[in-house]
């Protein structure tokens, strides 16, 4: 086999400091590192002449010593991560210049990745994250062999890249006078009066991109344009379509005032993208793109001059000529631009890349088109979202991402074709930071999370295992241990895999760990407890609360409470999405359970788009007067309540009749139970049709898209 030449980076160094520091001995001192008398050296690397794959390596330990081969330093280095895993030696404390005995299982390992896009991100700017955790986390990616960094540097609350030439962006853009406390969805706001704020200098920033490189990781710096402005504009408010004054954001969500599409915004941005690309050598830019209200465009005269002159019909295709000129810029300079999945809205630039956040369509609607695709859907990819029983977790945006999900997570939609399916390039977990304040939150929302999607990128889907995954994962625990990284031990707590019917409420008691035992009771006080194991099912028959536990965890709740619904049939004239389908279809509507305010694809069902009908048919005639449904608010996530409801009742299954309707009032966010009276009548069957807000308000996130629609229970009394 060849030697190698030397490296653009030396792939032994971080194992050869880990080694030295656990162990107490130094890699290749001699009669120190051994295997057996007589051995000359203990690992012996060499380049491989026919690779698998270019990131692909093999490693062989035997009673001679560590043979590793692989085609480039990428696939030395994760030769040496397995080893460090296989070692444990993360695991254990720094030996502190006493030596350890080593003990190596003799094995041979071929190994490559699944996909060569293998990231994950971090916001900064709704919280700014001090440069030795930003190296610690890239540390942590670089362990389980991701090999890009996608670092969020700009965004209304804070712009957090030195540039050189517009200092305004250290001095003003950097900072906010204070940031809000709680949830966005609360009200009134309540703000901390804390200034909030950094920036990261050129030379932190050229040490954090080679300290990424020493690991095999590429960071994609992201500079939002033309949204998420609001921070930029504070400090060079002629960049904006109105003339000011702009405050850095204090809040969350999505604001109108964006960049304006002048000559002075694109030499500005192309002086930033100019010392961006001198401080980063990615061949990706990201330019961000999601999120940009219109509303200071449709009223800008000079704006809707622009769209004449360019031939442009709407502010969509304004925003794709905004785009397209700053691919253009640059292209020019070598590099290409990636963006989330809104670039694609007025026709998608050229050469660029999507990111597709919003579910997977606007990657499949990418691939099919034949650009390359990160998938990155917040279904699966989201780590701000709850990972657990929001009960028991510290405040996050919403959502229930749990580990399995991730688990589960196939970048590679079905009904692309196998060259179309060349373009998903990987996928990506996201970490937005406005509930995460602190590295150790951010290691929490992330871990162990984003261990799963590492396996879900690096191994084919058909090989992959659940449960073989969680066992192996409690000893990665034990490395996260001896990092002292402060990750989530959502493992400890307990699920019911739930199925309702006409019989009552069956739980299927569930824990990560085998064997554990779970802990139930229907007493609302002082809790008489009887015991399961994980696997074991319970039907209870009546309703009310029931409670379970383990040994480690808090006490969860379910209320049952069943309506006559529970011996009906449901049904939908459009099934409800896919990423948020309820536990069993639309029958979950009449399961007898609530859902929470973070929402999640168990107990609610989410429809966004046309007006849809939901009809429920009773064995026989059932008397009715008045009908309740469970709906959500919550528009930071674009959901909203319908624009109206319209409710229909037969006798007969063939013919039938309004018997009531309704119209939202001022109701707040959160889940709503909102009750519908009737005439007291009797039917074998009811119409539920709902018409879903047409486009969310201006100012709104998801301004000019139809309101998404969640539904989790329909009770009919």
């Amino acid at each position: 086999m060849e030697s190698f030449a030397p490296f653009a980076f030396d792939p032994i160094s971080v194992f050869r400091d880990v080694f030295r520091r656990k162990s107490g001995y130094a890699i290749n001192e001699p009669g120190n590192v051994s295997p057996k008398p007589g051995t000359k050296a203990m690992i012996v690397i060499a380049k491989a002449t026919t690779p698998v794959n270019k990131e692909g390596y093999s490693l062989q330990v035997s009673p001679s010593g560590i043979y590793i081969s692989a085609a480039n330093e990428q696939g030395i280095f994760y030769a040496f991560q397995t080893l460090r895993q296989i070692m444990r030696m993360d695991a254990l404390p720094d030996a502190k210049g006493e030596a350890r005995t080593w003990q190596l299982p003799a094995v041979e390992i071929k190994d490559y990745p699944q996909f060569q896009y293998r990231g994950l991100h971090l916001d900064v700017c709704r919280h700014f994250m001090p440069v030795d955790f930003v190296k610690r986390y890239i540390d942590l990616l670089a362990y389980y062999k991701m090999n890009r960094f996608h670092w969020h540097l700009t965004d209304d609350q804070g712009w957090r890249i030195e540039i050189k030439g517009y200092p305004k962006l250290q001095e003003i853009a950097a900072w906010r006078e204070e940031t809000l406390v709680g949830h966005y969805s609360e009200t009134p706001d309540v703000y901390d009066g804390v200034r909030h704020g950094g920036y990261y200098t050129q030379e932190e920033i050229k040490d954090v991109v080679k300290y990424a490189a020493q690991r095999g990781v590429t960071i994609i710096p992201e500079i939002e344009m033309p949204g998420h402005a609001q921070a930029a504009l504070a400090a060079y408010p002629e960049l904006a379509c109105t003339p000011g004054p702009f405050k850095v954001a204090q809040t969350w969500g999505v604001f109108d005032d964006v960049f304006c599409p002048n000559e002075e915004t694109f030499t500005f941005l192309q002086h930033v993208l100019d010392e961006v690309m001198t401080l980063f050598p990615s061949p990706y830019i990201h330019i961000g793109g999601d999120e940009c209200p219109k509303t200071r465009w449709k009223e800008s005269a000079f704006c809707q001059d622009l769209m004449k002159r360019e031939g442009l019909k709407d502010e969509h295709e304004l925003q794709s000529y905004f785009i397209r000129r700053i691919e253009q810029y640059v292209n020019s300079k070598g590099r290409n631009i990636i963006g989330w999945d809104e670039i694609l809205e007025g026709g998608l630039a050229p050469n660029a890349t999507v990111m597709s956040w919003r579910g997977m369509s606007g990657g499949i609607e990418a691939a099919q088109s034949g650009h390359d695709v990160v998938m990155t859907p917040g279904t699966h990819c989201y780590f701000d979202h709850y990972q657990a029983d929001p009960a028991f977790e510290p405040l996050a945006i919403g959502g229930l991402t749990t580990l399995e999900k991730v688990y589960s997570f196939n970048p590679i939609p079905s009904k692309l074709t196998a060259e179309q399916a060349r373009h998903i390039l990987g996928a990506q977990g996201n970490l937005w930071t406005e509930y995460i304040d602190s590295p150790g939150k951010a290691e929490y929302m992330a871990y162990p999370r984003a261990i799963a999607l590492a396996e879900v990128l690096w191994t084919p889907a058909d090989r992959k295992d659940w449960n073989g995954f969680v066992q192996r994962l409690n000893g990665h625990l034990e490395r996260l241990d001896g990092w002292k990284v402060n990750y989530a031990k959502r493992l400890k707590v307990p699920a019911a895999i739930i199925q309702s019917g006409p019989k009552g409420l069956e739980l299927t008691w569930k824990t990560d760990l085998p064997g554990q035992s779970i802990y139930y009771s229907r007493d609302t006080t002082g809790h008489s407890w009887d015991t399961a194991t994980s696997g074991e099912s319970t039907l209870f028959s009546n309703p009310g609360h029931i409670y379970y536990k383990t040994d480690n965890s808090g006490i969860k709740e379910i209320n049952y409470k069943p309506t006559k619904t529970r011996n009906a049939t449901i049904s939908s004239s459009i099934p409800p999405s896919g990423s948020y389908p309820g536990r069993q279809g639309v029958m979950t509507l009449g399961d007898g359970l609530t859902g929470k305010a973070e929402f999640n694809g168990e107990d609610w069902c989410a429809w966004n788009g046309a007006p849809f009908t939901i009809g429920i048919s009773f064995d026989s005639p059932t008397a009715i007067d008045s009908i309740t449904l469970g709906l959500l608010s919550s528009t930071g996530s674009w959901i909203h309540l319908p624009q109206s409801i319209e409710i229909e009742g037969s006798k007969d299954l063939k013919t039938y009749e309004r018997i009531s309707g309704w119209v939202p009032s001022n109701l707040p966010a959160g889940r709503n139970q909102i009750t519908i009276n009737t005439p007291k009548t009797n039917v074998k069957s009811l119409r539920i049709t709902i018409y879903p807000l047409k486009s969310i308000p201006e100012g709104k996130p998801g301004a000019g898209h139809v309101g998404w629609t969640f539904i989790d229970e329909i009770g009919v009394y």
